[in-house]
């Protein structure tokens, strides 16, 4: 491929924090990196207590557990999105409900929420696509109007804002992931953010396999136990000093990426000017992350013809997902409220196109100038 999807960035200081890692004899987790990456997300996203976990995947699990889910329990999302979102809540006995997106911004649409509210509702799950905030005031008034729970998935929405708040940061529980394909990456990690202090005590335990060993270190116990359910989400020492050299950077990976994105928007005018494509849409609450450059092709065909044509010159487009409601497993574990009819719609003519942070104009110029070739 000359030019990849994904690129995963390293900015030069990984190696040598694992190093260190190494060297003060400590690579279990919980160490000295993983408590620079905790204070770092604590002060700068501005929440009550953030615990890193193994992915954004465990993260959910964790709110799932938090949230006390149990058999027959419903949970209301989008059915366009990764199946960690449902799969989380689905371990633990829920009921999902599927509730069509936005036409705009894909993300769930907060106008077709309340009438999927039953007397079995728990938790609404808003999933910030793309690094595009969802519409949370609405959301949250529909949350404490039921009194239900909002766990955010901002897998996709690490350093976005609405309304001048962090994702993530704005409802009971928020998740990130550090994933390969994310801003800002360790491979395989993520995080809860806990914006409800009554989840903050049990968090810890949960995430240490069940047992009272944190409380045990501090020396407030003098032996630890199992007392909860849990399992071992704590990600290692290494992937807690890798990140941290991302989050040094954070910022300036943000932007970088942000100015590529800006690169395709400003590109792709006039292909959307003739109706030949329709660009991302920024909600105007938002400040996005640049998580990802997406098109809208006309219909499935022409999008087929697009993601083949790109690939034979090289260039390493994507599409996603397969909606939700329609697999097997979201048949079987959920129901869809309504028709969902964006979500499919989407779903047959979304394109992602290559974003990393060092592409180069010329890297973006390739892209441009290849699907303005097949499109025109």
């Amino acid at each position: 491929m000359k030019i990849p999807f994904n690129k995963p960035y390293m900015t030069g200081k990984e190696l040598d924090y694992i190093k260190q890692a190494h060297e003060l004899g400590h690579l279990s987790g919980e160490g000295i990196f993983t408590q620079k990456c905790h204070r770092w997300l604590e002060e700068n996203l501005h929440c009550k207590k953030v615990f890193l976990t193994t992915s954004g995947t465990t993260a959910l699990e964790m709110a799932a557990i938090l949230s006390d889910i149990q058999t027959g329990d419903e949970v209301i999302m989008p059915s366009y999105t990764f199946p960690s979102t449902a799969n989380a809540f689905v371990l633990r006995g829920a009921r999902i409900v599927f509730v069509d997106i936005r036409p705009d911004t894909m993300n769930i649409d907060e106008m077709l929420i309340e009438q999927a509210v039953t007397n079995k509702t728990k938790i609404i799950v808003p999933v910030h696509y793309a690094g595009v905030a969802c519409e949370m005031d609405t959301i949250l008034k529909i949350a404490n109007k039921y009194k239900i729970l909002v766990v955010e998935d901002a897998a996709h929405g690490f350093l976005s804002t609405y309304k001048d708040k962090y994702l993530g940061t704005i409802g009971d529980i928020g998740c990130f992931s550090f994933h390969e394909t994310k801003n800002i990456t360790c491979g395989e990690g993520g995080a809860i953010i806990l914006n409800n202090e009554r989840f903050i005590k049990r968090a810890e335990i949960v995430r240490e396999k069940g047992t009272n060993r944190c409380i045990f270190f501090r020396g407030e116990v003098d032996k630890y136990t199992w007392v909860d359910i849990g399992s071992s989400y704590l990600p290692s020492e290494i992937n807690a000093a890798f990140l941290w050299a991302q989050l040094e950077e954070a910022e300036s990976i943000t932007w970088q990426r942000l100015r590529i994105w800006e690169m395709y928007h400003d590109a792709f005018g006039r292909l959307e000017g003739e109706g030949k494509v329709r660009r991302p849409v920024i909600s105007p609450e938002c400040q996005h992350n640049a998580h990802m450059y997406y098109l809208l092709l006309p219909d499935l065909e022409t999008r087929g013809k697009l993601l083949k044509r790109l690939q034979v010159a090289g260039v390493n487009a994507v599409f996603h997902y397969v909606p939700l409601h329609s697999s097997p497993a979201g048949r079987k574990y959920g129901r869809a409220h309504g028709d969902l009819s964006h979500t499919q719609n989407v779903s047959d003519r979304l394109v992602r196109l290559p974003l990393w942070m060092e592409m180069t104009e010329n890297d973006v110029g390739l892209v441009v100038q290849t699907v303005h070739r097949i499109l025109d």
